[in-house]
């Protein structure tokens, strides 16, 4: 059986779940191989209009896995190679920027623990909405290392604010699904048992609106936070709207809307 699971709920939906249940879905050398061939062969997709991410069992992904990592010293004081420890580090971190990067939206429904890696591999989809048992951790730092892991410290701030992000990552400390909602790391929670279902609904929102308009939003919205200029901004999405505006699925919007019917897109 696959640690990477694809399956498609419906068209235009690609969902991956991670599949290590028993492990409660830990990262190990296999998964994070298996999950970085999986995002590469999405990103040039088009057919895959909205991605899913997802955990097997009562786990979303608990972080690394430090007794199966490419059969990890269980000494507590390990010898350190810092070239292959360094190649490591990359692989397991490329895993964020493939998310980041993606055309497609994503969204990660956390049915259980996200920390560490997995909570790194949450704060880099576009939306997260988590079941009601779910908790989230930083997890790195409570391991002895860094909280500045996998892109957590610069996505995490922007996500909750500098002073919460702060607080978390200085602790270490596990918190629930009821702050995560009050905090603005998840849009919705649900029932365990319901979480996916509204997650499609979610995607199927997405689905309403052009695949390349849904592209250049999400492209334009991440280059916005990275961009400390307003004007450079604005032109940006100056760009956008010209590019937008010249394809037959923004006609088609406009049709379907003014007809009162859902559109039908054709990536052009």
């Amino acid at each position: 059986m696959s640690v990477v699971e694809i399956d498609r709920p419906r068209e235009g939906i690609v969902r991956i779940t991670l599949n290590r249940p028993d492990r409660l879905n830990t990262l190990t050398a296999e998964l994070v191989a298996d999950l970085s061939a999986v995002l590469t062969e999405i990103a040039t997709d088009r057919s895959c209009r909205v991605v899913v991410l997802t955990g097997a069992g009562r786990g979303f992904c608990a972080g690394l896995d430090l007794t199966g990592y490419e059969g990890a010293d269980e000494d507590p004081q390990p010898r350190i190679d810092p070239i292959r420890g360094l190649d490591r580090q990359r692989d397991i971190a490329r895993l964020a920027v493939q998310l980041h990067q993606l055309p497609q939206p994503v969204i990660s429904a956390i049915n259980g623990p996200a920390a560490g890696g997995g909570l790194a591999l949450a704060l880099a989809s576009d939306i997260r909405m988590a079941a009601t048992g779910a908790v989230f951790a930083v997890g790195f730092i409570r391991a002895g290392f860094s909280a500045c892991d996998i892109g957590l410290s610069w996505l995490l701030p922007r996500i909750v604010g500098t002073g919460r992000a702060h607080e978390l990552m200085l602790t270490g400390r596990r918190w629930d699904t009821a702050e995560a909602l009050r905090i603005g790391l998840v849009t919705q929670v649900a029932e365990p048992e319901d979480l996916m279902d509204l997650v499609i609904e979610e995607a199927e929102q997405i689905l309403l609106n052009p695949p390349f308009s849904v592209e250049l939003t999400k492209q334009g919205m991440w280059a916005s936070v990275e961009n400390t200029s307003f004007t450079g901004a604005v032109e940006f999405e100056n760009r956008q709207q010209i590019l937008s505006s010249m394809t037959a699925d923004r006609a088609e919007a406009a049709r379907a809307f003014l007809e009162k019917r859902a559109p039908d897109y054709i990536w052009g």
